[in-house]
């Protein structure tokens, strides 16, 4: 057994309770993958970060684990892995914020603004495709949701979402999840649904839901990746450009107050940013 340096992290949240807790450990060397899953799996977060030895090319790398399965990409873990990279010394921004986060999904650039816990860092998602999928029949709850005109349609940036657009704010913060249906879709099961912000003046422009029973979680509280295929969504359809940005409320109906950054850079990249909170810190017995 080995002591390992471990972390609780809130993530995407201006206070502690907020957001979504990530677990992290700062010191993965040693562990092989039975090891880390059966760590993610005993912690039973959404995810847990491994921290390993990088490449020379990169500034840190991980390895994102659910409580059931391996991720190459996600975002509160990526976001919270900065923030701790950082604080940790495990990495050095360059002179203009900028670092390199390794993961199964690549290489993958992080912009970096402030420091400690009034950072605010963003993560550059992998390039999202649209699958080839056949659109599956919604249980009655989802089928009473969807905005006039549109269908479900999957999308993926490392893991497989199916996002659904709803016609209205109030009824999606409302809905009650059908998860044995959701469970049941191809992909692994998850199910991203989003609707425009009922009033311009609350602070966010969208309100996203996240759930994914097919891994193991009923709902996530605030999801990275989710986020950044909605937008990835929106830009395929035209509504939103290159350059423009908006925030995303997320984590309401589970207790929390998410925000998630959503910026499109002028090459169409998708970033994802937000805060993140320490809240535990001390030593994995493992």
């Amino acid at each position: 057994m080995t002591a390992r340096r471990y972390l609780q992290l809130d993530v995407f949240a201006a206070r502690p309770g907020a957001g979504n807790p990530l677990g992290v450990v700062l010191d993965a060397d040693g562990l092989d993958d039975a090891a880390m899953q059966a760590i993610a799996a005993w912690l039973n977060l959404s995810e847990t970060v491994f921290f390993l030895p990088p490449d020379a090319s990169a500034g840190y790398r991980i390895r994102i684990f659910t409580p059931r399965m391996e991720l190459p990409f996600a975002g509160h873990p990526s976001v919270g892995a900065a923030w701790a990279a950082l604080e940790h010394g495990l990495a050095t921004a360059d002179d203009h914020g900028r670092l390199l986060q390794q993961c199964a999904a690549g290489l993958l650039p992080v912009r970096v603004q402030g420091s400690s816990r009034f950072r605010l860092l963003h993560v550059r998602s992998p390039r999202a495709e649209q699958r080839d999928a056949a659109t599956p029949a919604l249980p009655p709850g989802l089928a009473a949701l969807v905005r006039p005109g549109v269908a479900p349609a999957l999308w993926n940036n490392g893991p497989d979402w199916w996002l659904l657009e709803a016609g209205d704010e109030t009824a999606l913060r409302r809905y009650r999840p059908e998860l044995a249906a959701i469970a049941a879709l191809p992909g692994n099961g998850k199910l991203a649904v989003f609707a425009a912000a009922a009033r311009p003046d609350v602070g966010y422009q969208y309100v996203v839901r996240a759930f994914a029973p097919g891994v193991g979680i009923d709902e996530d509280p605030v999801t990275g990746s989710a986020n950044a295929l909605v937008a990835a969504h929106l830009l395929a359809q035209g509504r939103l450009t290159p350059g423009q940005h908006y925030r995303a409320s997320q984590g309401r109906e589970r207790g929390r107050n998410g925000e998630v950054h959503v910026q499109v850079d002028d090459e169409g990249h998708v970033w994802i940013g937000g805060e993140v909170q320490p809240v535990i810190g001390g030593h994995l017995d493992w």
